[in-house]
């Protein structure tokens, strides 16, 4: 394959010595030709109207020392060499019109001459593919050195750089687990989430929806987003979070977008509001399915425009914001019946990432327990640990379907909380964890009548809202079905019971069989419904 370089001719260091002397000058452009280990078969040589002159000399030159390198002349005029628009244009211009034959030849664009202003637009190009090659840096040689010069050709895919690779991934990994909070997960889908979550962070500035369950820690994500960005130096303002749940009637409009003086009773001075307040920063709106429509109309234009009418003023304001909402509602039902704006759920769902409740990810318990018992060390002034027994007894409860969770990460956060404050010298014992589980049960505890709420044995094996979907007669039918398996000791005893009257009519009956149809149907197995 040929190799082809793209050059801007140097006006002033192309232009060096007159006569022989310019030989004992180094020339970038000619020097490109004196190296043995680097052989260009074309050069495509740019220069505006007032070059012709230097660029036949550089030919001429260029033919001395490197007969069978053939030189093409463009003229390419950027009025104004230092304003970037302009540059940029006339180099992308050159860029799409030129007939470029990757397949057949090797390019490389020198980045030596030219204006700063130009060397920036080759590299960006280049980057960008415009330009379909490797960079070239030349420079003179050193002091003491013969050599006409020295040359480094730069690969800008900056996965073929072990040194510069390692760091990017080392730096995102950093991220990852400065978004969990330095704690090593183990669920495999969480951990995916998060991966992707750093990356969308740092490269995008889109809003980002947030969706859980309560207490499955949706603020403090949006704590370490905001932290993480601003570290990378992708914003300068402040983090500004409001529940939106708080707001209501005026007080909405009023601390959103701010108010004029007078605008309603009790307005006794202009606020600016929280957009404002989030100006360069990010903005993080929890429970955003609580906003009126009004609101969410505003809300809309300002993420669109940056630009919103405080309550009471005839005059715009602006905020350049980034926005995370969060929400533990079903948006997208919402905007079914009417109570969420579908253009406001179109643009903030551009990233959704749904944060698992505690009991969906339960073997990320342990290594949440220690996280707890750390933070709460800290806070208390002495290191506090379980005993190894107690330890795995909490463990096992903790993992058991009588443990609900159902406040999350809530739910853990009080629970060490309790137990740290009840350990003698730091240590929480068996008894410390039987006290704890019976309190956790109480608060836990299920309702009596439970065959009239058969969601609640649905919802303690599959999830919370699991059962929202199933029609009360197929919750009737499942729940029946798991109080049936985790009372019984095998599948065989489970489907005598559920089939006590079919299966008589049956030369031979395989009840364990059909009671595993019946349990694949919802994603469950017999063995995690006894555990």
């Amino acid at each position: 394959m040929k190799t082809v370089a793209i050059s801007i001719l140097g006006t002033t260091m192309d232009r060096r010595g007159k006569g022989d002397k310019r030989w004992d000058k180094w020339r970038p452009t000619v020097s490109m030709f004196q190296h043995e280990d680097l052989l260009i078969d074309r050069l495509e040589l740019l220069f505006d109207n007032h070059s012709q002159g230097l660029a036949n000399q550089v030919t001429e030159d260029i033919a001395r020392v490197s007969p069978e390198t053939e030189v093409v002349h463009h003229r390419v005029n950027f009025g104004d060499p230092w304003d970037f628009e302009t540059v940029y244009s006339q180099l992308l211009d050159f860029a799409r019109g030129y007939p470029f034959e990757p397949n057949r030849e090797n390019y490389l664009v020198h980045i030596t001459t030219g204006t700063h202003v130009a060397q920036i637009c080759l590299y960006l190009l280049t980057e960008a593919g415009y330009l379909p090659g490797q960079l070239l840096q030349t420079a003179p040689a050193g002091r003491d050195s013969n050599q006409p010069g020295q040359y480094q050709i730069i690969n800008l895919d900056l996965s073929k750089y072990d040194q510069i690779a390692s760091r990017f991934r080392k730096e995102h990994q950093e991220g990852t687990v400065y978004l969990k909070g330095g704690i090593e997960t183990n669920n495999a889908a969480f951990n995916r989430m998060i991966e992707q979550l750093e990356k969308v962070s740092i490269r995008s500035n889109a809003p980002i929806l947030i969706t859980g369950p309560t207490g499955a820690g949706k603020t403090q994500l949006a704590q370490r987003l905001y932290e993480l960005r601003r570290q990378r130096g992708k914003l300068e303002g402040r983090l500004v979070a409001i529940n939106c749940a708080t707001l209501k009637g005026e007080n909405t409009m009023s601390a959103l977008f701010g108010h004029k003086k007078g605008a309603f009773t009790g307005a006794t001075a202009d606020r600016a509001g929280l957009l404002r307040e989030a100006n360069k920063g990010l903005l993080f709106l929890d429970e955003i399915g609580e906003l009126g429509l009004d609101e969410q109309a505003m809300l809309l234009r300002a993420i669109e425009d940056k630009r919103f009418t405080p309550f009471g003023s005839d005059k715009e304001a602006s905020s350049d914001f980034q926005l995370i909402a969060g929400t533990n509602r079903d948006l997208a039902q919402n905007v079914r019946d009417g109570s969420f704006r579908a253009d406001l759920l179109a643009r903030i769902d551009l990233w959704t990432y749904k944060l698992p409740s505690l009991k969906e990810r339960i073997e990320d318990l342990e290594p949440n327990i220690d996280f707890e018992l750390e933070a709460f060390s800290n806070k208390a002034g002495y290191l506090v640990s379980f005993n190894k027994a107690a330890r795995e007894k909490y463990l096992v409860f903790g993992c058991s379907v009588d443990a609900t969770w159902s406040a999350n990460f809530r739910d853990l956060n009080a629970s060490i909380t309790r137990m740290g404050t009840l350990a003698d010298g730091g240590r929480i014992t068996v008894e410390v964890v039987d006290e704890e589980i019976r309190r956790l049960k109480r608060k836990w505890e299920l309702p009596a009548d439970t065959a009239n709420n058969p969601k609640i044995s649905i919802e303690r094996v599959l999830g919370p809202g699991s059962s929202v979907e199933m029609d009360y007669y197929d919750q009737l039918k499942l729940s029946a079905l798991i109080d049936v398996c985790q009372q019984s000791n095998s599948m065989a005893e489970a489907g005598r019971k559920l089939f006590n009257v079919s299966r008589q009519a049956k030369k031979t009956s395989n009840d364990s069989h059909r009671v595993k149809q019946l349990l694949s149907k919802h994603g469950l197995n017999f063995e995690d419904l006894k555990s």
